[in-house]
């Protein structure tokens, strides 16, 4: 692409408003500035969009928003699937609502209904809605836990997940099919009232989401007795997390819930934190203050779109708290929820956990110990959405159990298809409860899955390079890195090679080669001698290349020490 053509046009030409045209023209002169927004077009990836907001081909704004869903809709319309319907919605970020209601209204003027939330809610409820309203697909507008200046438009299908192969890359073709903006079709809103396509939707699907939530707590007596005891401090990081959240705590009988009052409120600035995600130390500060005066027993923080959360339980012989990573929380919830199942006599017999290549191979330890068919995937819920919808179309198919992400998200029940944080908070609370009842913190309960199964430690190191200088810095690290293949990485011998991008398994002791059996994607994985591992992928959102790597050991302090030396072996590949 010419950007400087592109630049050109967009400032001159009668397809963009003035408003675009003003913010263009004030970085006149400016090359860079002027490379990064036209140097490429924002890419509709296999999940949809996600850039920075403004003017330019290389951003999120209403040209591009309306491109994605012109060539949505012209691929709905090919299916002839428009009468089912588009369930919206959106997160707190700048210009989601705008974005929601263009996105509604071009669906509108393609002959396709819609159902727009009434105001903000969390990923899983879009999920939720789109199965529950037998949608034929839905759309939300949210960049996760990017910064401020970021937003995105994710695309989901008729299970409620986000969409996967053909259906990804049919849509990819009809957005580049279009090559003029003029392409996109309007309406009005009132003309789309008019004619019965645009529906705004709200308490009834927050009624049926909670119904479906309280019914996958597995000891409501317990936890509605420990619920007056147990202290549990909550931010929504200025996200769509707090309603849904405060509601299902009260309604299964917590407390004393406290909510960081600085972080309650939706503000797409995210003002009281650098980077709304969960995962960072840096965004549980404020929560962790109020932890402190109010002596909470856990605390709990999701992202602006409430699909992740992140938690600190505080460990009572030292009066610490202590941070969990995504593994953690999500295998301590597989725990309870599979040893309570069991206990109960409803754990399914041909039930399946499954995970992703970069996340704890805990979850294979705890699969084996309850006999259950462990599955994994590729990075992407989507993937595990994939396979409960495989094996629903079987006869005797596995049953879901429980599927999770080291990214900071699980599920925990069938009735949405990609991660619920606030489903997560309800089960961490309710296992929060059990362990009470037992006289054992959280933190505690981590230590005896350790002490069972083994001290399973992860990490993850992301390297963060922009613009059209870093997307080449990255495609050459990772064929270096496919070239080159070492026989040990950091003091581990390497038993498995997988080149997952050319479907190659390489077998390092025999030499035997064989194909991975996971859809084509530019990962490189690499399985090490005691039960460790290391990874490497471009970031399919973000400008950044990403290292994952798992260690185990007999002691907490060994396998940190582990996680380290192999961390650190893993920068060294890559540079």
């Amino acid at each position: 692409m010419d950007y400087l053509k592109e630049y050109q046009k967009w400032c001159e030409s009668d397809e963009f408003d003035e408003e675009t045209k003003k913010e263009l023209c004030s970085i006149k002169g400016n090359e860079k500035e002027i490379e990064d927004r036209f140097y490429k077009e924002l890419e509709f990836g296999t999940a949809g969009l996600r850039g920075i907001i403004g003017a330019g081909t290389n951003r999120m704004n209403k040209y591009v928003v309306g491109k994605a869903t012109q060539g949505l809709a012209n691929y709905i319309l090919k299916r002839g699937t428009q009468n089912k319907g588009v369930a919206i919605s959106y997160d707190s970020r700048h210009m989601s609502p705008e974005f929601s209601e263009q996105t509604a209204l071009v669906l509108n003027a393609n002959g396709i209904k819609t159902y727009i939330f009434d105001h903000l809610r969390p990923v899983p409820e879009l999920s939720f809605a789109v199965r529950e309203l037998g949608c034929t697909a839905g759309v939300m507008i949210t960049a996760s836990h990017n910064k401020p200046a970021y937003n995105g438009y994710k695309v989901y299908w008729d299970d409620g997940s986000q969409i996967i192969s053909p259906v990804d890359t049919d849509i990819m073709k009809e957005v580049k099919a279009i090559t003029d903006y003029k392409e996109i079709k309007t309406i009005s809103k009132e003309e789309a009232e008019k004619k019965g396509l645009f529906h705004v939707i709200g308490k009834e699907i927050d009624d049926k989401y909670i119904t479906i939530l309280k019914k996958c707590v597995l000891n409501p007596e317990i936890v509605r007795e420990q619920g007056k005891n147990l202290k549990v401090v909550y931010t929504p990081l200025h996200g769509a997390g707090n309603e849904m959240v405060q509601r299902i705590l009260k309604e299964i009988g917590l407390q004393k819930v406290y909510v960081v009052p600085e972080q309650e409120q939706p503000d797409g600035d995210f003002p009281t934190v650098d980077y709304p995600n969960p995962e960072a130390k840096e965004a549980f500060k404020m929560a962790l203050d109020l932890a402190a005066k109010v002596d909470a027993d856990i605390v709990l923080a999701n992202d602006p779109d409430a699909d992740r959360l992140g938690i600190y339980a505080k460990d009572r012989k030292t009066g610490t708290y202590m941070d969990f990573t995504g593994n953690m929380s999500a295998l301590l919830i597989a725990e309870y929820r599979i040893s309570q199942m069991k206990e109960k006599g409803i754990l399914p017999e041909n039930g399946m956990l499954i995970s992703t290549i970069v996340s704890s191979n805990l979850a294979k330890a705890i699969a084996k110990e309850y006999n259950l068919d462990f599955r994994e995937v590729l990075t992407g819920f989507k993937n595990i959405g994939e396979q409960i919808k495989l094996e629903e179309q079987k006869e005797n198919g596995k049953k879901y159990v429980f599927g999770f992400e080291e990214s900071y998200g699980c599920l925990i029940g069938d009735y949405a298809r990609d991660k619920d944080g606030i489903a997560a908070v309800m089960s961490l609370c309710e296992a929060a409860c059990f362990y009470l009842s037992k006289g054992i913190t959280l933190w505690d309960q981590m230590i005896n899955i350790y002490e069972k199964y083994g001290y399973y430690r992860e990490g993850q190191v992301s390297i963060v390079l922009e613009g059209a200088e870093g997307a080449e810095k990255i495609k050459e690290m990772m064929e270096n890195m496919r070239n080159y293949l070492p026989e040990s990485i950091g003091g581990y011998k390497v038993l498995q090679f997988k080149d997952i991008k050319l479907d190659i398994c390489k077998d390092m002791v025999t030499g035997n080669t064989s194909k991975t059996g996971l859809p084509t994607s530019n990962v490189l994985y690499y399985e090490l001698e005691n039960d460790a591992w290391c990874c490497v992928r471009p970031s399919g959102t973000e400008p950044k290349i990403k290292l994952y790597m798992g260690v185990k050991a007999n002691s907490m302090e060994k396998a940190e020490k582990d996680l380290e030396d192999l961390k650190e072996a893993m920068k060294e590949m890559v540079k």
